[in-house]
């Protein structure tokens, strides 16, 4: 398949803009803002969900690490589907789908139910977000306009996890934690009316829809086994049998996959994408700065509840500056890549967020809110919202509109898989650290400062290296 070459669709000629921008748009952003919503929501919620279902400490992980490793392990057969299958008809059942699952997740009488209605949310997302980056590429042709629309969805990406924490503190706490799932579900079906009317349906010819079983069956599994085998490090150590065994699968399917690839006449992933240079180093830098960028909430909230002693309500009210600095960000870059290209705000964010990791890192007992924590926050939130805006753009550009869904999942793989692998690693020396300094006499919060600080120490250095990273992108677009 040549990465070039321009199918036939059943749509308007991709050229000609759609009368209903606006709302494709919205409804493009929306299924993104549930998607965060409910990630951010439901982590503050775990500690009620641990006590409430009788969850023990090993298995209450799998209420995340479910949705995590079905995500992650169908995101790109999700975004070749929209490519194949219609970019319309395929977000729809993604929307569907995620809302049942919240629906029956709500409702679960037991730990397993709602593990197993995490694990289908997680496969509705997968279908689900990588349409909505597909149908903002195929509907927006002027690249001014697409990128300001990339833009607008990444704020909503960014901020909207700052939104779901405060959403789900104060639902969990007024109502119940089901009420942290139980939300996705007006939302969803407004969205399921929405964009029934409004989205275009995008999708190649007749004769051109063959999906890749064994490439997609590889590839799926391959995922799933590395995030499994890799999410329990923090719990089995290094050398566990779950991690070698998990990277020894993934080893053998994800080979597969690429040889399949390169033989097969339909592949899911046409390695000819990685030829366009903005595709393949968007997607390598994407990886490395989500290992700090996918981890921030999680130690930021552990900073300011277990060593500046903030209360959930303060945590979540906390975030604001982190919100608005994404927001605006993401929103000012959509309208500046255009002009000088993705590389410079792509360097620029980065380099920002670094720094406000690296500030971050000298708080400690006793630091005040404005002396030490709101203009790390401020930095590390411009710094996403460049980094967000600019790399989604230089990961879709070039490829003509049969392939957005192609690079819209494979951004948002790099994207889950970066953010699970670092999280896991940041655990592991956090432990680590907080047990060395325990030993050395410290007390319970100087012992936890000194392991957050060395997060957000190797946070900033992922960072830096991002940034090094980006200047394979290419300034100008290809």
């Amino acid at each position: 398949m040549s990465v070039h070459a321009t199918p036939r669709t059943e749509s308007a000629t991709p050229t000609t803009p759609h009368p209903r921008l606006g709302l494709i748009l919205t409804a493009c952003c929306l299924g993104q803002l549930m998607f965060v919503l409910d990630v951010s929501a439901l982590n503050v919620a775990l500690p009620v969900i641990f006590a409430d279902l009788g969850f023990d400490q090993t298995s209450l992980q799998w209420v995340i690490s479910a949705y995590a490793v079905v995500l992650t392990g169908f995101l790109l057969l999700g975004g070749r589907l929209a490519d194949l299958l219609g970019q319309r008809r395929v977000f729809l059942a993604g929307i569907a789908l995620f809302t049942l699952a919240s629906l029956a997740g709500g409702l679960a009488a037991n730990g397993g139910m709602l593990v197993a209605a995490r694990g289908l949310q997680g496969l509705g997302a997968a279908i689900m977000v990588p349409a909505t980056l597909a149908i903002i590429g195929t509907a927006f042709t002027d690249p001014t306009r697409r990128s300001k629309a990339f833009g607008l969805w990444s704020a909503v990406a960014g901020g909207g996890a700052t939104i779901g924490v405060i959403a789900g503190g104060t639902i969990t706490e007024l109502v119940s934690w089901r009420g942290a799932l139980l939300l996705n579900v007006p939302i969803g079906l407004a969205l399921v009316a929405l964009a029934w009317r409004v989205v275009p349906e995008q999708r190649r010819s007749e004769g051109s829809r063959k999906l890749d079983v064994a490439g997609a069956l590889s590839v799926t599994l391959g995922l799933m086994a590395l995030v499994y085998g890799v999410s329990g490090i923090s719990d089995n150590g290094w050398g566990s049998t779950r991690l070698v065994a998990g990277l020894a699968i993934a080893v053998v399917l994800l080979g597969f996959f690429v040889v399949d690839q390169a033989r097969t006449e339909q592949p899911l992933v046409p390695l000819g994408v990685f030829r366009n240079r903005s595709v393949s180093a968007a997607n390598v830098v994407t990886l490395v700065a989500n290992a700090a960028l996918g981890s921030m909430f999680y130690f930021i909230a552990m900073l300011l509840q277990q060593v500046l002693v903030y209360s959930p309500t303060q945590t979540g009210m906390s975030y604001l500056p982190l919100s608005l600095g994404i927001f605006a960000a993401a929103v000012g870059a959509g309208a500046l890549v255009p002009r000088i290209g993705a590389r410079p705000v792509l360097v620029t964010g980065l380099v920002l967020a670094a720094g406000g990791m690296a500030w971050l890192s000298l708080a400690h007992e006793g630091t005040t809110f404005v002396g030490g924590v709101l203009g790390p926050l401020l930095l590390i939130g411009l710094g996403e919202g460049l980094t967000l805006t600019s790399s989604t753009g230089a990961a879709t550009t070039g490829l003509p509109p049969h392939q957005q869904g192609l690079a819209s999942g494979l951004l948002n793989t790099t994207r889950q898989l970066g953010g699970a692998v670092g999280l896991v690693v940041l655990v592991v020396f956090v432990t680590a650290e907080i047990t060395a300094a325990s030993a050395a006499g410290g007390g319970p919060i100087s012992a936890m400062s000194a392991g957050y600080s060395l997060a957000f120490r190797i946070s900033a250095l992922f960072l830096a290296v991002a940034a090094v990273a980006a200047f394979a992108v290419p300034r100008k677009a290809e």
